[in-house]
């Protein structure tokens, strides 16, 4: 069976640690970074799903800063006259994408912060937190946490529902 180059790279799997860095180095493609992205996406949620061990905080951080790279390389091939960094573009991505999903923009500013030892993009990043913070906040999506804890108490209630019949 002849299996895709991103399947036999090993940095793909696990927390997203190595992919993290290397969006914010730059070290990414284009045309690598959507494949990378969908895989990791989807294998996450289905592993989730399925319950077994993983988390959600580091991966949350992976895509983001993938997608954030993946706009800012969009936007240095459309702007090539611009001298675009991309890479300040994987900052701004992984505080806003975890403020999307968590609603927790000061955390997810700080953690950021705090990863990268770089506070330059702090502006880029307070503005794209509040857009990550209007956007489903004016939409009445609830953040992951939230949703996750009506998940567990809902699944909690029917298997002591189940209980009680027996």
């Amino acid at each position: 069976m002849l299996w895709p180059a991103w399947w036999q790279s090993p940095t793909t799997g696990g927390g997203g640690d190595a992919i993290t860095q290397r969006s914010l180095v730059g070290a990414e493609t284009l045309s690598v970074l959507p494949l990378v992205f969908l895989l990791r996406f989807g294998l996450g949620t289905v592993s989730y799903a399925a319950g077994t061990p993983g988390g959600l905080f580091a991966p949350m951080l992976a895509l983001g800063a993938q997608l954030g790279l993946f706009f800012g390389l969009l936007c240095r091939s459309a702007f090539p006259e611009l001298d675009i960094q991309a890479e300040g573009f994987a900052v701004v991505g992984m505080a806003t994408f975890f403020t999307g999903v968590v609603r927790a923009p000061l955390t997810g500013i700080v953690l950021v912060t705090e990863m990268t030892a770089n506070a330059t993009m702090l502006l880029p990043m307070l503005v794209a937190c509040f857009a990550a913070m209007l956007v489903p906040t004016l939409l009445c999506d609830a953040p992951i946490y939230y949703s996750l804890r009506e998940h567990t108490l809902r699944r909690e209630g029917a298997l002591q529902s189940k209980a009680q019949k027996k």
